[in-house]
């Protein structure tokens, strides 16, 4: 159980890494603002107009009786929003991370140097549009296999009993394995490791891969937390996939802002 609270460690320690350096904190604030009202924009219209798309899928049930055909698109109304809600989780990191491609890589790059000996980062060598369309890629094929998870699981509510108790825990597990594949995959893109790869790292060490990303799923379904956790999740899943890797790691800077610091010094 060592790696579930390391895991958990982890998340704690980005989210101190970015408030002790606001200025990479601020920056990596502005794509998780922007992915948020694009997906605060959907939930909206799905709620507005998710009765009138129910009644739309299901004609076959226009002659009903009331208060039958009310109890049943009302409940496929809200199984499809409960749907769309947990298909934001799992897709909202994947979302902020290519819309913020280029902040996000910059945050992890500096975290890296903090907290390797050396004070040096690796870098992929690849250009902007390369990474851009790698991470694309990679984001698809993990929206993928999300989407056939949450399509079973929510089969699985269904299920009388477990479909309440069993169902929503796995469902926060599985949130949780693909938000810290999407954030390691910042760092570990970075060190040229393939998906595949990636994946077998994960799944060597699930305790600790959920004892960062299950509290952060939990944390992610209120929309405006999300968005202010997101930049030290990337920092907290930078260090984690130094420990994937068995890459010596130190503690972490103590100085405030430590980049302008240096650029003051120098100035001066």
């Amino acid at each position: 159980m060592s790696d579930l609270a390391t895991g958990f460690r982890y998340l704690l320690k980005g989210q101190r890494w970015v408030a002790r350096h606001g200025k990479q904190y601020g920056f990596g604030l502005l794509p998780g603002l922007l992915t948020l009202v694009l997906y605060l924009a959907a939930l909206t219209s799905l709620a507005l107009y998710g009765t009138d798309l129910t009644a739309w899928a299901t004609p076959f049930a226009d002659d009903w009786s009331s208060p039958w055909l009310g109890l049943f698109r009302g409940f496929l109304t809200a199984l499809l929003f409960a749907l769309a809600l947990l298909l934001s989780v799992l897709t909202f990191t994947a979302m902020t991370l290519l819309i913020g491609q280029p902040f996000y890589e910059n945050l992890s790059e500096k975290v890296d140097r903090d907290v390797s000996p050396d004070g040096t980062a690796p870098e992929s060598g690849l250009p902007l549009h390369r990474e851009l369309w790698i991470s694309a890629r990679d984001s698809l094929r993990i929206l993928v296999r999300a989407l056939c998870w949450a399509v079973l699981l929510f089969a699985l509510g269904f299920v009388p009993v477990a479909g309440q108790t069993v169902v929503p825990v796995l469902g926060f597990m599985v949130t949780g394995f693909f938000l810290t594949e999407e954030l390691t995959g910042v760092a570990l893109q970075r060190r040229r490791v393939e998906l595949r790869e990636r994946l077998a790292l994960l799944r060597s060490r699930t305790l600790l891969v959920w004892g960062f990303g299950t509290p952060l799923g939990l944390a992610f379904l209120v929309p405006f937390v999300a968005v202010f956790l997101m930049p030290g999740a990337v920092a907290g899943a930078t260090m984690m996939a130094r420990d994937l890797l068995g890459e010596e790691t130190g503690e972490p800077s103590e100085d405030e802002d430590s980049d302008d610091q240096e650029t003051s010094a120098a100035a001066s």
